[in-house]
């Protein structure tokens, strides 16, 4: 059997080092960039605890792996940016366990060299198609090393290539993007704020946001965020010191310490930020009529407001691979029925998760109310949903959802 994983990012990598060890599979899994080369990965992230318990209950030393190259996620606070506190939340009250405060380019090297040779580095995928060796069968074709390849007679293609997904788009189109109505740019910046800056925290000067915690080895991740028109440019002015400061700091009071200290670290490294829009994508796990799957931002780009982008792609993966793996033991080669049991467990789990999240995005809006869209995330309903959201995994029928 063959199967053939595009993109070694934090799904395909996850999928790669599970499914290689499936007896009679020849996996491969293409990555376009270099095995030391995370460049494109130069911020950080925070990981939900429902990633965590998932990738435990699949992968416990894979899990080791990425705890011992992170920090824990333990609070959720938020102020006002002349430091009046609105919501100070321990994680226990809601998760079984921590999350992570991780760099992106040091999960990517703990999950990449976790599924070691299984990823072929340095490959550009050319086109992907239907083949003609059997009905549901897929082909690819690649360069590498200045080198054209092909593998046909694919019995399992995953895209896991992200939210602007080639595989996707080659079968299937480009996914229509809907856009939430906020700009958000992205930085990591050396830790200089002597403790001002430690677990995940967010300072709202009415609707725009600053958003930061502390990552190993030594670093801050700070985003900020403002609101913009669905579809609409980001504007150049919006880029530029005097327009940061301009917006984050309150307009009668000093900031508070914590974002007087942002505030200058942002606007030291504005040169070297990432500016986006928040959007989401249609959920899209598998074709009609070839053996395709997509995980991840591939399956469905979503709002990053809990911290659920690289979480839901490790639970997708690990439910994918849970399920592979417990049908192959079964003696199930029936790549459909894979499909299908995937999509089972994951596609009202993903609606649940994006609904969150672009819910919990009211006080980034335009006319957002910081103070009132906080305190309605201190109730009990919201706390409720955010509870399942942190404690429940969806791994597949025969795996419990909440433990």
């Amino acid at each position: 059997m063959k199967i053939v994983i595009v993109g070694a990012g934090v799904a395909g990598a996850i999928l790669a080092r599970r499914l290689a060890l499936l007896p009679d599979v020849e996996l491969h899994c293409l990555e376009k960039v270099g095995p030391d080369d995370h460049s494109e990965a130069g911020t950080g992230l925070n990981v939900g605890p429902n990633a965590l318990k998932a990738l435990r209950h699949v992968d416990p030393q894979l899990a080791d792996d990425v705890e011992r190259a992170s920090l824990p996620w333990t609070r959720w606070d938020i102020a006002l940016t002349d430091g009046t506190p609105l919501m100070a939340l321990p994680l226990a009250q809601v998760a079984d366990n921590p999350g992570i405060r991780i760099r992106w380019s040091e999960l990517y090297r703990v999950l990449r060299e976790g599924a070691g040779k299984t990823i072929h580095y340095g490959c550009t995928l050319e086109s992907v198609a239907r083949s003609a060796t059997g009905e549901g069968r897929s082909l690819v074709r690649y360069t590498q090393g200045g080198q054209s390849k092909e593998i046909d007679g694919i019995d399992l293609l995953v895209g896991a290539d992200g939210r602007y997904s080639k595989v996707r788009q080659m079968f299937s189109g480009a996914p229509e993007a809907r856009h939430i109505g906020v700009a958000i740019l992205r930085v990591l910046v050396p830790d200089t704020s002597a403790g001002l800056i430690d677990d995940y925290g967010q300072w709202f000067n009415g609707c725009h946001r600053l958003l930061a915690f502390r990552v190993p080895p030594g670093h801050v991740y700070i985003a900020a965020t403002y609101p913009v028109e669905p579809g609409a440019p980001l504007r150049d002015e919006w880029k530029t010191e005097s327009v940061m400061r301009a917006t984050y700091q309150p307009a009668h009071q000093a900031p508070s310490a914590q974002v007087q200290w942002l505030l200058d670290a942002l606007c030291a490294n504005l040169d070297d930020a990432h500016w986006a829009r928040m959007q989401e994508s249609p959920i899209r796990y598998a074709e009609p009529d070839v053996d395709v799957l997509y995980v991840g931002d591939s399956a469905h780009g979503m709002a990053p407001t809990l911290g659920q982008g690289a979480t839901q792609a490790m639970e997708d993966a690990c439910a994918a691979a849970l399920i592979i793996e417990r049908a192959v033991e079964a003696g199930s080669r029936d790549v459909r029925q894979w499909l299908g049991r995937i999509g089972k467990a994951r596609e009202a789990r993903m609606r649940f998760v994006m609904d969150l999240s672009v819910r919990a995005t009211d006080t980034m809006l335009e006319g957002g109310d910081p103070v009132a869209g906080t305190h309605w995330k201190t109730q009990p309903p919201f706390l409720a949903e955010l509870s399942s959201l942190f404690r429940e995994v969806a791994l597949g029928d025969d795996v419990a959802q909440a433990t």
